[in-house]
């Protein structure tokens, strides 16, 4: 899929790509994800503040630019060309989209004008390593059990005079412990006939600790997050069901990932051909190898058509977890063969290519693995459907006359 760019998309990208070209370089990168913070602050004021990257899908209503979806799996591609350490995936793709489907009108206009100018960043805090079942991205979870509660564990909410009180714990949360606002599912009612619902959380509300993980990928900050009898409020109606608007916001941030994860795998693939024009053996490029010409032509292949399948998501949101599938399916290949074919220099702590496939495997980590997002993309698809039925595996096989 080549897509024929508008102007403001074509402008976004140039803009993007080269403030980032510059600020954003391997060491920055890496001083940048070791800070307290876990970002440059300065550079994130710049790219929220003055380009306003975080509120392109925002509604104009509410401070943002009114985008599509498209615009910001751009932004995505080129800030995962540099590995950009930054609130944008836990802000922007999680929880302002659950913020505009689920809060009140009033909610809606405290929290997402400052979420879209960059001065407040937020995160969905899901307990335990349940963010992709959660998002809908591997499992079927219209039941909401990934969310624990009672003897599974989880977060629990207990209603009080007071309002809405939380207590339990998030193990792995994306910016966790630096967001300004968490997003907390939580269980409410009995351990039987409990009911899932969404709460906001105040950074700074009592009771509330946070710890900041130690990490494979560092420019991908996690952190732990606990809740002692913490004030909360409930986001939207009482009697809406945030299950639907979670894969909602689960589809958007697949789409981005897999922006993301082509941007990471194109930037390695380059960097990898740059390198084999430079690295003699036998007194000649090992670049002019026929064998290492077809590793990287496969590779090659292999991100165009991940690319495309982003970009067909950022339409389609439906075809998200298939593309973000194919794009981590991606980057881990091109990640590998950028540390191969560096030699033992690309083996070093101090090189950039391990960093590319610190990202390859921890996005696996938290989003996939590979095989069950395109189990469930199959499921979805209908691909199924004999099977649940009883008709069995052979009966389709049988008919189209294959023995």
């Amino acid at each position: 899929m080549d897509p024929e760019l508008t102007p403001e998309q074509q402008e976004i990208r140039r803009t993007l790509r080269t403030l980032l070209a510059k600020r954003c370089g391997p060491d920055a990168v890496k001083a940048a994800a070791l800070t307290a913070a876990g970002y440059d602050r300065a550079l994130w004021r710049r790219l929220a503040g003055e380009l306003g990257l975080v509120g392109v899908a925002v509604p104009e209503a509410y401070g943002g630019g009114g985008c599509t979806g498209a615009e910001l799996v751009l932004a995505a591609e080129e800030t995962g060309r540099v590995l950009l350490p930054s609130p944008l995936l836990a802000t922007a793709a999680l929880a302002a989209p659950l913020l505009l489907a689920l809060g009140t009108e009033p909610q809606k206009r405290a929290h997402l004008p400052l979420l879209a100018r960059g001065e407040l960043t937020a995160a969905l805090a899901v307990p335990g390593p349940a963010l992709a079942p959660a998002l809908g991205l591997t499992d079927d979870t219209t039941d909401g059990a990934w969310a624990g509660g009672g003897r599974a564990g989880g977060v629990r909410a207990r209603e009080a005079e007071g309002g809405w009180r939380l207590y339990g714990e998030a193990a792995q949360v994306l910016d966790g412990h630096r967001a300004g606002l968490l997003l907390v599912p939580a269980r409410t009612g009995g351990y039987t006939r409990g009911r899932l619902r969404l709460f906001l959380v105040r950074g700074d509300a009592a009771g509330l600790r946070r710890t900041r993980h130690t990490t494979l990928d560092e420019t991908r900050a996690q952190g732990r997050v606990q809740l002692r009898d913490v004030e909360a409020e409930l986001l939207g109606d009482r009697d809406r069901d945030p299950l639907p608007a979670l894969a909602a916001a689960g589809r958007t941030a697949a789409a981005l990932l897999a922006a993301e994860a082509v941007g990471a795998a194109d930037h390695a693939l380059e960097r990898t051909v740059a390198y084999v024009k430079e690295r003699h053996q036998f007194g000649r490029p090992i670049g002019s190898f026929q064998a290492v010409k077809h590793r990287l032509a496969d590779r090659y292949v292999q991100v165009s058509a991940a690319r495309s399948a982003a970009y067909y998501a950022a339409w389609d949101p439906d075809a998200g977890g298939l593309a973000l599938a194919q794009a981590l399916e991606a980057l881990r290949s091109t990640a590998a063969e950028a540390v191969q074919l560096h030699g033992g220099i690309g083996f070093t702590w101090e090189h950039e290519a391990h960093l590319y496939l610190k990202r390859a495997a921890s996005d696996e980590l938290l989003f996939g693995p590979v095989p069950a997002l395109r189990a469930r993309a199959a499921e979805q698809a209908g691909l199924f459907r004999a099977s649940r039925t009883g008709e069995g595996a052979a009966a389709p096989r049988a008919r189209a006359g294959v023995r």
